[in-house]
């Protein structure tokens, strides 16, 4: 085992700092780009401030209270949108890390951009520099639009909607799938083996593991960044969690 070796976060998980954005909506609701993750679980724990979580699902329309200590997971396959109401500041974290960096999420634009590879890549692009927040705005809005038809047919019961929302977020991801494998199997599945390797090395009484132990300290790579739900503070720890670079 090598000293140059990358440490992973617990299970290779990923983790960031959201300050969810305050920028009312058409529905006069200040919060974050609703968007789903195709593979990845993702879990709030909530830092401060308050807000909510609403989320569309086969169970239907929810939204689930975020105050300070909240812990909140969802499963891909998963709408959801953070929405604030007191500078909400949440901790991210992802399962796999370094898939929703690669395209695992997937943002609720109306559906004649979610056919066009051409034109979702367009409309979910961030620019660097002085632009970036008005398209981080305007890519919020387009998400809230195609969002409300999704939530308000499954209200209404009509699940359908949904349904067609996964299998074109699915049909645009496809061609990525390949390198997600590869990410996967390098990080999440790679760690689960060396614990693996450990527990039968363990089982016959062999200690040699355990004397190349190490720490590793982290700070963020980058603040303030504009993330999916608000502005975030990400990592980048080699080996695990890749830093976004725009979504």
């Amino acid at each position: 085992m090598t000293e140059d070796r990358p440490i992973p976060l617990p299970g290779a998980i990923g983790i960031s700092h959201v300050d969810c954005y305050d920028w009312p909506a058409s529905d006069g609701l200040g919060g974050g780009s609703p968007h789903m993750h195709l593979a990845c679980t993702e879990a709030y724990v909530v830092i401060e401030g308050s807000g909510v979580v609403q989320t569309l699902s086969s169970a239907g329309y929810r939204e689930d209270e975020l105050t300070a200590g909240a812990v909140v997971w969802f499963e891909p396959g998963t709408v959801h949108r953070m929405v604030g109401h007191e500078r909400l500041r949440v901790t991210v974290l992802m399962q796999n890390s370094g898939l929703p960096e690669a395209g695992d999420a997937v943002f609720t634009f109306p559906p004649e951009i979610l056919a066009d590879r051409d034109a979702y890549a367009a409309a979910a692009a961030l620019p660097d520099g002085a632009n970036a927040e008005q398209a981080a705005r305007r890519r919020r809005d387009l998400a809230v639009s195609g969002y409300l038809p999704l939530r308000d047919a499954l209200r209404a019961g009509d699940p359908e909607p949904l349904r067609e929302f996964h299998r074109a977020a699915a049909a645009l991801v496809r061609p990525r799938v390949e390198r997600w494998k590869t990410l996967w199997r390098g990080g999440a599945l790679a760690a689960a083996e060396r614990t693996g390797a450990r527990l039968d090395a363990l089982a016959e009484g062999d200690t040699a593991e355990l004397a190349n132990s190490r720490v590793r300290l982290a700070h963020p790579s980058r603040h303030g960044g504009y993330g999916m739900c608000g502005r975030r503070d990400e990592y980048e720890i080699p080996g695990t969690t890749v830093a976004y670079g725009g979504e």
